[in-house]
């Protein structure tokens, strides 16, 4: 098909973010024209975010604005210049601040970020008649009430973090604004997303640097408590899924395979035939005891399943640190 034929033309907020990144350089790669947001903050180590950027600008299908999309004035200003006439096919919300424990410190932070950024863009798309948004939502929405597997319908109606609750908010606004104005919305709740290039803050990176490193793991808790680790490149897959017409639905992404953090630090350390040092320090409160993705839903509406084992994933995860090791043992986890 010819490009003409097949071409869109997407936003992604939070662009040089992780997920971000990585759904950027998939719908680059599938032939889109992508306009990136990203206000570059300092939530982590800037050189991780300058890192990713960088290869997305090799492509010239690729725009990029700096900026924070709370400033709800300068927002508006973007849409006003970027849209007129041509709205954008669909607008991948993925910009948030993510951290369970940071969000504990600072909760104002992320309200203002996950809640008031979200309000701002979902009026943007109603001004300029943008037919799609797809949210980034998470796990954690789900507190630890909830029954495993982690379904839809499950409750996530008592957050144990402002993280959580900020984007259950989130969710909860994002269907206002499909009941009143038609928006097609899907929200999407990722669960422990990891791979190459990823957040230093999470566990595969730290625990892959320190073993790599020869560094001392912290570890919350006892180890024991499991995650469903979810391979970015499954994620961004999902998400680009997930822009066709649904309505409204909220849809989890995940694994679909619990995996405790002792599993996974041995899959690490076998790789690196190294004994790791670990310190376990009192699990914080905020944390859940374990996460698991019923993705029965992902695989009816948007015919997907995740593809990449752990093992895979922790491989692709600690090639990409030896051939960039040279900046990855110098970021700040």
């Amino acid at each position: 098909m010819s490009a003409e034929t097949t071409s869109k033309q997407y936003l992604v907020t939070g662009c040089a973010g992780f997920i971000g990144a990585s759904v950027c350089r998939a719908l680059l790669a599938a032939g889109h024209q992508v306009m990136g947001l990203d206000d570059l903050n300092p939530s982590y180590d800037p050189r991780m975010k300058a890192w990713r950027l960088a290869v997305l600008r090799r492509s010239g299908e690729f725009n990029f604005q700096q900026f924070d999309i709370t400033d709800r004035g300068h927002l508006a200003e973007f849409f006003r210049g970027m849209t007129a006439g041509t709205p954008f096919d669909a607008v991948f919300h993925l910009a948030a601040r993510a951290g369970v424990r940071p969000s504990v410190e600072n909760p104002w932070l992320y309200y203002q970020t996950n809640l008031d950024a979200t309000l701002h863009l979902l009026d943007a798309c109603r001004t300029h008649r943008v037919p799609k948004l797809v949210l980034a939502s998470t796990s954690s929405v789900y507190g630890a009430g909830a029954e495993v597997p982690f379904r839809e319908t499950s409750d996530a109606d008592h957050p144990m973090s402002p993280y959580a609750a900020s984007k259950k908010a989130a969710e909860v606004l994002t269907y206002s604004y499909h009941a009143l104005y038609g928006l097609d919305v899907s929200v999407l709740r990722f669960f422990t997303v990891y791979g190459p290039a990823g957040r230093p803050d999470m566990s595969v990176f730290r625990f892959v640097r320190q073993i790599a490193e020869g560094e001392t793991l912290i570890v919350y808790g006892d180890g024991t408590q499991l995650r469903d680790f979810t391979f970015v490149e499954d994620i961004a897959r999902g998400t680009i899924a997930a822009a066709r017409p649904l309505g409204y639905e909220v849809i989890n992404l995940g694994g679909d395979r619990p995996v405790p953090l002792n599993e996974l630090i041995r899959l690490i350390s076998e790789h690196f035939d190294r004994e790791p040092r670990i310190e376990y320090r009192p699990a914080h409160a905020a944390d859940v005891p374990q996460t698991w993705a019923d993705i029965t839903k992902a695989g009816r509406l948007l015919g997907w399943r995740p593809e990449t084992s752990l093992e895979a994933g922790v491989n692709a995860t600690i090639d990409w640190y030896k051939q960039n090791r040279a900046l990855a043992s110098q970021i700040s986890l």
